[in-house]
């Protein structure tokens, strides 16, 4: 794990223009990525490739340049519409702050009428290797909520006698994520959130050159370390390709998974008459949902493209089971998911709080074969 540079050691850096080079080697070094024998080699996926990169460079200054001071947190969206990472959810809308175990915080706001709002603090981020695994968490519909919807949540390692919600973080907690999950992104309200320091003034601080020593440095290690994982994990996916095995729920919650989803990931590889068909019996669930993503484990443009579906916008058959369909042009099937001109690339169904969380059916069928 990186950990600071001496405040001299930094200056010196500065000075001498070796933080920067360093920055610009590494994201060069990232894209090594393109090189592994498991990577696509045509100029398409190539070029989602280097823009992937570009995306997750954005989205690390962001991070760690920008709003990486703990003492004074600032909710961000970090993984949107165009910075995807690691199977994003198209249901999700994804915030983050930097926080630390050292201070204690509050988070307010109105609770709006999204589906599920959850808080997550974790250990670290993915610029720090070594994975993410949970300090606390805690959903909306365990908090207490005013008739108004107005709450408020305090962060720390104790619980305060007077907290009425309570978000637990370890003293090592760096990260924290909110997830506000849709069913019907048309008709449901966000919540509205702030949070703020209570130990100390909550201002910004001014820049050092050992913070920005330490927040370029992470930034590319950020690039570097994000992309190799999920390209690591992309390519262990073709090993059962067009299939949706479970995923290690271990190795999920180690990396930021939410840890009350079931998730199936896997790849996927469709040649031009082709369609894959996925069947599954929906369980009692909070909720379910199915994406494509390309490659490099981002989700396909869903403000355009209807690339995913879930427990509201799916058509269900007569005895309850759901039929999904994923071909490159459209069979006529109102749980068609389009392949935005892809051959290949990742996918993800998801089971939200299901007991018994079925395994999903898959099998390729020639466009001829499907039924209407």
């Amino acid at each position: 794990m990186f950990k600071p540079r001496s405040e001299e050691e930094a200056i010196a850096r500065i000075l001498d223009g070796t933080t920067w080079a360093e920055f610009c080697d590494t994201l060069k070094m990232a894209g090594m990525i393109m090189d592994r024998d498991g990577s696509p080699d045509d100029a398409f996926n190539r070029a989602e490739g280097y823009r992937y990169l570009s995306r997750i460079a954005r989205a690390a200054l962001q991070t760690f340049v920008e709003h990486a001071d703990p003492r004074a947190p600032v909710l961000q969206r970090v993984v949107h519409e165009t910075a995807k990472m690691g199977s994003d959810n198209p249901d999700n809308y994804y915030q983050n702050a930097a926080i630390s175990g050292a201070y204690t915080y509050r988070i307010t706001g109105d609770r709006g009428s999204v589906h599920i709002l959850s808080f997550h603090t974790q250990v670290g981020h993915y610029g720090q290797g070594g994975g993410m695994p949970p300090t606390g968490k805690l959903e909306a519909r365990d908090m207490v909520v005013a008739p108004d919807g107005s709450f408020e949540i305090v962060l720390s390692c104790e619980r305060p006698d007077d907290a009425p919600n309570w978000l637990p973080m370890t003293p090592e907690t760096g990260t924290l994520i909110v997830r506000q999950t849709f069913l019907d992104r048309s008709s449901e309200q966000l919540a509205s959130l702030h949070i703020e320091r209570l130990d100390g003034p909550g201002g910004p601080t001014p820049l050092t050159p050992q913070a920005l020593d330490h927040g370029l440095t992470t930034s590319a290690n950020l690039v570097v370390g994000a992309a190799s994982l999920f390209a690591s994990w992309a390519e262990g996916f073709t090993a059962h390709t067009n299939t949706l095995p479970l995923f290690d729920p271990a190795r999920s919650t180690q990396f930021g998974g939410d840890p009350n989803i079931t998730y199936y990931h896997s790849y996927w590889a469709l040649g031009p008459d082709e369609a894959l068909v996925i069947e599954a019996t929906p369980p009692e669930c909070l909720h379910w949902n199915f994406q494509l993503n390309n490659h490099w484990m981002e989700s396909l443009d869903y403000r355009y493209f209807k690339i995913h579906v879930n427990k509201h916008t799916a058509a269900y058959e007569d005895d309850g089971s759901v039929r999904i369909v994923v071909a490159h042009t459209d069979p006529g099937h109102p749980n068609w998911i389009q392949t935005v001109g892809h051959d290949r690339g990742t996918m993800c169904f998801r089971w939200f709080h299901a007991d018994d969380p079925p395994q999903p059916q898959t099998r390729v069928v020639t466009m001829d074969e499907l039924s209407p």
